[in-house]
């Protein structure tokens, strides 16, 4: 997916990037790739697969869940910020945190931050477990994402303690996804939210499978969770 691909897809669903959008995307490419031969942001370095693979299937949360009725975001080990940043240039009004366990990274998104003229950017270098458990930023979100960070049973823990009540996790899967929910129904009870939506849908070109989840946040998270750092990986709530 080359770049007028994208425009042309993106206005497709509805969103017509401007001039100042086109330019913060290219720049966002010319940065990771920059980046990316001093630290390890990502194995897809190629325009077409950034284009089609980070931006593009990170905004296709957008075209199931309505960004324009919320205003905070919390992204959960975005990486080099994905889906988060992208969703952020189409919609310019969100306050966006980004909290990842790697200052590497922290360091690369300040700078791209600055570079692209983000505004209401936040950047985190904490572990999400321990982020999930500071009243600063515990269930203050309206939105909470994340993806492919880890499976649902595990990211459910991460994330949804971050949501407000009456707030969202939107999860971002791609082929197993089904198979995860099941896993994660215990999980998803425990921490208080429930299904509300889920979208099953190909990223163009390549044709690969992607799944939305959007769980609405129907209860405070009881304060054990998230537990210690490592724990819901090694033994997930089941």
């Amino acid at each position: 997916m080359n770049e007028q691909q994208f425009i042309e897809a993106l206005k497709k669903k509805g969103i017509e990037l401007s001039e100042k959008q086109i330019a913060q995307f290219k720049k966002y490419f010319e940065l990771l790739v920059e980046w990316n031969e001093k630290m390890n942001l990502t194995a897809i370095t190629d325009l077409e697969g950034v284009y089609l693979k980070h931006f593009f299937d990170s905004i296709s949360a957008s075209f199931y869940f309505d960004f324009s009725k919320v205003i905070t975001v919390c992204d959960v080990g975005a990486g080099a910020g994905f889906p988060s940043i992208p969703i952020k240039i189409c919609f310019p009004h969100l306050h966006v945190t980004i909290v990842d366990s790697l200052n590497k990274r922290i360091t690369f998104l300040n700078h791209l931050s600055d570079e692209l003229q983000l505004e209401n950017m936040n950047f985190v270098h904490a572990r999400a477990e321990e982020f999930g458990q500071n009243l600063k930023y515990r269930e203050q979100y309206d939105v909470v994402t994340a993806r492919a960070v880890a499976r649902l049973s595990v990211l459910s823990e991460l994330c949804v303690p971050l949501a407000k009540q009456d707030g969202y996790f939107v999860a971002l899967k791609a082929a197993a996804g089904a198979e995860e929910l099941k896993d994660a129904k215990k999980a998803l009870t425990t921490l208080g939210v429930k299904l509300k939506e889920e979208y099953s849908f190909k990223l163009p070109v390549e044709e690969s499978d992607r799944t939305l989840y959007i769980f609405d946040k129907i209860k405070g998270t009881p304060k054990k969770y998230p537990r210690k750092p490592g724990v819901p990986n090694k033994t997930p709530i089941q």
